[in-house]
């Protein structure tokens, strides 16, 4: 009678292992699976804050570039008396090469130039140099590009996390496998001494695995 109780025990402990075994296996599959998505999504946010890094470095160059060109029209222009030097305000006159290129300018940039006249520059020595030392100067594609290389960070945090959840739920399909070894043979074994050795065995590792499973996260 004794006998045939552990042996019910076994078949218990067994059916309790399968069923987690096949969890276990489950999971660590979706959680690859997460791991997989998360480092593909951030392999592209990365991609595309390296292309809009690129642009933002091409878009200043060009800032550089017209402000350099109107700032030589704006002297010539005032030199030629078509215009008067600006003070703290610039009206751009069409009809000049200075406000032909000032009406150019992206209208951002635009913007931080009227902000940075209104210093008065060329008058005031607490005024910034030129107006891409002011803190309004900013590329939308700059900020853009910061946006997505913090995005991929994240991602390929959320990734190695995957990873390790992955990990930990075949640690316990190893011990639930483990678990169907000792109850398994538990019912083999002649010896009651060892049947109970090997029965506790299952048991505790059986405790053990279920433990740890119950304490990852889950993916549906």
């Amino acid at each position: 009678m004794r006998s045939e109780r552990l042996e019910l025990a076994a078949t218990i402990v067994l059916s309790f292992a399968v069923v987690l075994t096949a969890w276990s296996a489950f999971e660590a599959a979706k959680w690859g699976g997460v791991q997989a998505t998360r480092f593909s999504e951030a392999a592209a946010a990365r991609t595309e804050s390296v292309r809009l890094d690129t642009l933002a470095g091409q878009q200043a160059q060009l800032d550089i570039a017209v402000f350099m060109e109107w700032s030589a029209a704006l002297a010539d222009d005032v030199v030629s008396g078509l215009i008067a030097p600006p003070s703290t305000t610039y009206e751009p006159d069409t009809g000049t090469r200075s406000g032909f290129l000032f009406v150019r300018i992206r209208p951002e940039f635009r913007t931080l130039i009227d902000d940075w006249l209104a210093k008065s520059p060329t008058t005031n020595p607490d005024a910034p140099a030129t107006p891409f030392e002011m803190d309004g100067y900013q590329n939308e594609r700059a900020a853009e590009a910061d946006r997505l290389r913090t995005r991929a960070d994240q991602l390929a945090a959320d990734a190695r996390t995957a990873n390790q959840n992955g990990d930990n739920y075949v640690l316990t399909a190893v011990l639930f496998a483990a678990v169907l070894f000792f109850a398994g043979v538990t019912t083999k074994v002649v010896s009651e001494r060892n049947r109970l050795i090997l029965f506790g065995t299952s048991v505790t590792t059986l405790v053990i695995g279920m433990l740890i499973v119950f304490s990852l996260p889950i993916e549906i």
